[in-house]
């Protein structure tokens, strides 16, 4: 293992926790986790599929779960994600002011990394090999829910 990825070891596999857990309940594997001071504050996959959801990203989920915060909480976070954030999550990120964000994988969706570092976010994208072939996979084996997802 990499020594990045030993670094964000713990919180990466929590985020693809859950993204194996949405992709068992039949929906995308995407996973995200929020990080305060090294506590997963909240924990959530993507469940556009299971409940019929037109924004429950892994990211959205995530936030969702971790409840109403103030904004010096957020300021102070770190959002792990096993897909690069869409425009959707992006904006969410920025509103928020969440300022770095570990990505595990870019290679089957660049969301909207150039305008979160324009911004001022710090990424870290990890490549990480389990994500990318998961990931894949759900594509080729589902790509009718793929584009849905991505607004396409």
């Amino acid at each position: 293992m990499s020594a990045k990825k030993t670094k964000f070891g713990k919180f990466l596999a929590a985020a693809i926790e859950e993204a194996q857990i949405g992709l068992q309940e039949g929906g995308l594997p995407i996973g995200s986790v929020l990080v305060h001071d090294g506590n997963i504050l909240g924990r959530g996959h993507n469940k556009r599929i299971q409940n019929g959801s037109t924004i429950l990203h892994g990211e959205m989920d995530a936030m969702e779960n971790a409840g109403r915060l103030s904004a010096s909480v957020y300021k102070r976070c770190t959002l792990y994600t096993t897909l690069s954030p869409c425009v959707m999550c992006s904006g969410t990120i920025l509103l928020y002011g969440i300022p770095f964000i570990v990505i595990a994988e870019n290679v089957n969706f660049m969301g909207e990394e150039d305008l979160l570092k324009s911004r001022g976010v710090k990424l870290e994208v990890l490549q990480d090999a389990k994500c990318i072939e998961m990931m894949k996979i759900f594509i080729e084996e589902n790509a009718k829910l793929w584009q849905e997802d991505i607004g396409k």
